[in-house]
């Protein structure tokens, strides 16, 4: 029996909350070995982000071609593209190698509220990537910057942001509502054939740091192991859950904290 493989391509945190940190714990806490392509560098802790050093576009091909030979691939996680550049060569190497899924989060801004994405990087997930993509994973402020649209406060306006962000050529969007508002938080996961309400309690915690990449790389370890995209989604959702409930176990840093991506463990 072939060993499980997931690849993340995006930026690393310095602090180890979120990013490629974050993804590889999410992989390996998942039973999913996990491989990585750098994008930037951050400086960046709990508290923000200080500096951001891009990787050369073709260094960020050649280390996908270096995985993508020799290594069996099940489904590929990106986060932070960082430049409308990486986002080019991503997609090229990406439609060469032809990985059966890939799972886009549109990282745009980080916990901590500092911005990861020019407009020009927005418009090349818009064109290149989502189209490629087999899920996109983005937060109710990311879903309205990719519409150029408010952001939706509703069961119904986020819907329909959905149905609109399907349109862009992706087969499904799931809309995550940890910004929203209420006691439960509650992800949208829309396709052209459903739209499943995905609810749990609100945790009152301000260690969230990193959530929006565990989420995205908990599903692809889902679909590396040949999960259904909804079985990947329900069990990624129950992975962060747990994650950020059992975050206060942490005392790291002074800003906002990571999740515990090993809390079934310790």
């Amino acid at each position: 029996m072939s060993t499980p493989v997931a690849l993340t391509i995006a930026g690393s945190d310095s602090s180890g909350g979120a990013g490629i940190q974050a993804d590889l714990k999410t992989f390996a806490a998942l039973s999913v070995y996990g491989a990585s392509v750098l994008t930037a560098l951050t400086a960046q802790n709990t508290k923000g982000v200080t500096g951001v050093h891009l990787v050369p576009p073709d260094f960020v091909t050649a280390q996908i071609d270096a995985v993508f030979d020799d290594l069996a691939v099940g489904a590929v996680k990106i986060g932070m593209v960082a430049q409308a550049p990486i986002a080019d060569v991503i997609s090229a190497s990406l439609a060469r190698w032809k990985p059966a899924h890939i799972v886009l989060d549109p990282v745009m801004v980080a916990t901590s509220g500092a911005r990861l994405l020019p407009e020009e990087a927005i418009a090349a997930l818009r064109s290149r990537l989502i189209p490629q993509a087999t899920l996109i994973t983005p937060n109710l402020p990311e879903a309205a910057a990719l519409l150029d649209e408010p952001i939706a406060t509703s069961d119904e306006a986020i819907a329909a942001q959905g149905r609109r962000l399907l349109a862009l050529g992706c087969p499904a969007v799931l809309i995550k509502g940890g910004h929203g508002q209420g006691s439960d938080s509650t992800d949208y996961l829309i396709s052209s054939e459903t739209s499943i309400a995905l609810a749990t309690p609100r945790v009152a915690t301000a260690n969230t740091h990193g959530t929006g990449c565990s989420l995205s790389s908990a599903v692809a370890a889902g679909l590396a192991k040949g999960e259904s995209l909804e079985a990947a989604v329900r069990n990624a959702k129950a992975f962060i859950s747990g994650a950020i409930a059992a975050a206060d176990r942490f005392t790291v840093g002074h800003g906002y904290g990571p999740v515990h991506h090993f809390h079934r463990y310790y």
